[in-house]
C-alpha cells in the first residue's frame, strides 16, 4: 500500500510509525510532506521514508493520502491539493473540526474518510473514530481499517456528530486525564512522599484501575462500590470530590471541548 502523508507531526508520526512495525507498509512506499527542513530529515534519517516540502509532490505517490496538519492550514493546503487527486484516491483526514462536507469541497474529492485519533495511538493504545463517503469502496474501508489498527482500536460510526463527540472524550480526554495523574502525584508529595515513589504508585493505580475496569466489564459505579468501605477512607475521599463538584466539572470540560469542536467545524 503507497500511502502520502500531508503533514509529519507528532500524529502523522504515531500513524507512520505504527504503519511501519505492524507491516501495513513499508519504507519506500511511504511519502511524508512538511514544511520543516529539519522535521523532514528526522522522519527521513529514522524511517528511511521519502520526504518533501511540496504537498502535491507527496500526494501524488500515495494510494492514500493522509491529511495530518493543524485545522488552521487546511484552507491553504487543501487549495493546493483541489483538483489534482486521482478520483479513486483514498484521503484520510485527521484534522480536528474538519467535516465530510469541508473536506471534499475544499479537496473538490469524494473519496473521503474523517479520522478523529487520540494521542495514545503513538504506543498503539489509541483508540480512532472514522466514518466514510459512500465513495469510499470496501477495499478502501478493509485498508483504513488496517491503517488504523497500526494505532490501537477502532470504531465506524454512520453519523459525524459521534466524531464531533469523539474529539471531545478520546482525542481530548487524555489530557483531562494527565492533568488528574498530575493533581494525584502532587497530593502525594504533598503527603511526604517522594515524586519518583508517588508516580509510580499513581501510574500504576490509574493503569491497573483501566484494566480491572476493561476486564471485569461492570459499570463504573460498581467497581467504585467495591474498593468503598461503609465510613472507610475511600468514602471520605468520595464526599470531598463529590462536594467539590468533580464530577460537574469534567461533564463541563467535555462539553466544552465538544462545542470547541463544533466551532472548528463552522459552528454546525
Amino acid at each position: 500500500m503507497r500511502i502520502s502523508f500531508i503533514g509529519g507531526g507528532v500524529m502523522g508520526e504515531a500513524i507512520l510509525s505504527g504503519l511501519l512495525s505492524r507491516g501495513v507498509a513499508g519504507a519506500g512506499d511511504i511519502w511524508a510532506a512538511d514544511v520543516s527542513p529539519a522535521r523532514r530529515e528526522y522522519l527521513t534519517q529514522r524511517y528511511g521514508i521519502q520526504a518533501t516540502e511540496d504537498n502535491l509532490r507527496a500526494a501524488e505517490e500515495g494510494e492514500v493520502a493522509i491529511l495530518a496538519i493543524k485545522p488552521q492550514n487546511l484552507a491553504e493546503v487543501m487549495a493546493g491539493l483541489s483538483g489534482h487527486l486521482a478520483t479513486r484516491q483514498l484521503v484520510i483526514s485527521i484534522v480536528a473540526g474538519a467535516t465530510i462536507s469541508t473536506l471534499t469541497a475544499g479537496l473538490n474529492h469524494s473519496t473521503v474518510v474523517r479520522v478523529m485519533p487520540n494521542t495514545p495511538a503513538q504506543i498503539g493504545e489509541g483508540i480512532s473514530v472514522w466514518m466514510a463517503t459512500p465513495q469510499v469502496t470496501p477495499q478502501q474501508k478493509e485498508a483504513t481499517q488496517a491503517i488504523l489498527a497500526s494505532l490501537g482500536k477502532s470504531i465506524y460510526v454512520a453519523e459525524e456528530k459521534y466524531i464531533d463527540m469523539a474529539t471531545s472524550l478520546s482525542a481530548s480526554g487524555p489530557g483531562f486525564i494527565f492533568l488528574i495523574i498530575e493533581a494525584m502525584i502532587d497530593a502525594g508529595v504533598h503527603m511526604g512522599m517522594a515524586r519518583d515513589m508517588a508516580q509510580e504508585l499513581v501510574l500504576q493505580t490509574m493503569l491497573g484501575s483501566t484494566r480491572l475496569a476493561i476486564q471485569f466489564g461492570k459499570h463504573p459505579a460498581e467497581l467504585k462500590n467495591m474498593v468503598t468501605s461503609p465510613g472507610g477512607t475511600t468514602a471520605e475521599g468520595l464526599l470531598i470530590l463529590e462536594e467539590g463538584g468533580v464530577r460537574a466539572l469534567l461533564t463541563q470540560a467535555y462539553i466544552a471541548a465538544y462545542e470547541k469542536t463544533k466551532l472548528l467545524g463552522g459552528g454546525k
